[in-house]
């Protein structure tokens, strides 16, 4: 068959790495092959094959890229690392409340059960919870909206009973009853800044689908949501730009998205897995959705504008808790497993491309 050429032993450094600066060369003889049909197999070659070969890693490399650094003798490639991890815990569990502003920066309120935790009020920085003044209309089952611990408002919600449409607005140190919403309702999706919001679906009694949006002062009702539901999952930047998915229509279908672009919604592609009141972050264009209901989860979906793909699970299954941030650093707080009991528990997102080291 003739000789093959190698390289593998005479060309290991002393770190255990490829040296990349020498070509694969040596015999290898015949005899030690055991495949006959490799007669076209005569070399071996560069060290890096198809895989660039730089004298240092790029400075902006893109998540699939892969390399062969001659300097380190690494093979490196790009991916993304998303993960859940433990954030500093509430001071009073509850759930079915709101939430809104960064990871590090956030504002939860009222939950269940109306009145002993409904006005309660914490503020987040992203490490610790710190009680703050408490609503002036204690609530659950409400929406929220706003940029940061020092921002926001609060709307709608369940009294104990009846429904409420009281909106309050909070300057970062206390809550101010401002203009209400022209529809009350509780379980409805909420999401945008304390100056553009926006307030959809619900339950009155029956499911709703109205939409109403908030510039500031005032409430305006504007087009409806194409299905009517109530505990439906919210991401959103502000009253143009809006996201609802899951929720509880009749006669049950809960992997409903609807988009929202100022305007009109959109019936846009289906979560992956069922489920009620979810938690939310993002916006129409890059979303997450997270734990849920019926029965209880720690899913978790990426939104790429288009698609719903399940990533990395929460730590704890749970419904009803209180999120806020963005697709890439969220927030998920609080919440219930089965049975009912109102959770402390805080769990961080984040999404960040990393460069890993192959060997």
């Amino acid at each position: 068959m003739g000789a093959r050429t190698r390289g593998l032993a005479n060309n290991v450094l002393s770190s255990g790495k490829l040296d990349a600066t020498d070509a694969i060369s040596g015999t290898i003889a015949a005899g030690n092959i055991a495949n006959d049909s490799l007669t076209s197999a005569t070399t071996f070659g560069s060290v890096t094959g198809g895989v660039p070969a730089v004298a240092s890693d790029p400075p902006s490399p893109a998540e699939g890229d892969i390399w062969y650094n001659t300097t380190t003798g690494a093979l490196r490639f790009r991916s993304k690392l998303a993960a859940w991890a433990s954030g500093g815990n509430l001071n009073t569990g509850r759930f079915y409340f709101a939430g809104s502003g960064t990871q590090a920066s956030s504002i939860v309120t009222g939950g269940e059960p109306v009145p002993t935790k409904g006005a309660l009020s914490e503020s987040y920085n992203g490490s610790a919870w710190t009680e703050t003044n408490d609503l002036n209309t204690g609530r659950q089952a409400h929406a929220a909206a706003g940029s940061s611990n020092t921002d926001g408002i609060v709307f709608a919600g369940y009294v104990g009973p009846p429904n409420t449409t009281a909106t309050e607005s909070w300057n970062g140190t206390s809550w101010t009853s401002v203009n209400s919403m022209n529809t009350a309702r509780r379980y409805l999706g909420g999401d945008g800044t304390a100056t553009s919001a926006l307030a959809f679906g619900g339950f009155t009694p029956p499911d709703n689908a109205e939409t109403e949006s908030w510039n500031g002062t005032s409430w305006t009702e504007v087009a409806d949501l194409n299905t009517a539901r109530y505990s439906n999952g919210s991401a959103g930047a502000d009253n143009t730009n809006a996201l609802t998915f899951s929720g509880n229509p009749s006669p049950g279908a809960r992997q409903l998205t609807e988009s929202w672009n100022g305007t009109s919604w959109t019936e846009v592609g289906d979560l992956n897995s069922t489920s009620t009141s979810r938690g939310g972050a993002g916006d129409n264009t890059s979303a997450l959705a997270f734990g849920g209901g019926d029965p209880n989860t720690a899913n978790t979906e990426e939104w790429n504008g288009s698609a719903w793909t399940e990533t990395t699970n929460l730590s704890t299954a749970r419904e009803g808790g209180a999120s806020s941030g963005t697709a890439t650093s969220a927030l998920f707080a609080g919440g219930t497993p089965t049975p009912q009991s109102g959770l402390t528990a805080t769990e961080e997102w984040s999404y960040s491309d990393t460069t890993f080291t192959v060997g």
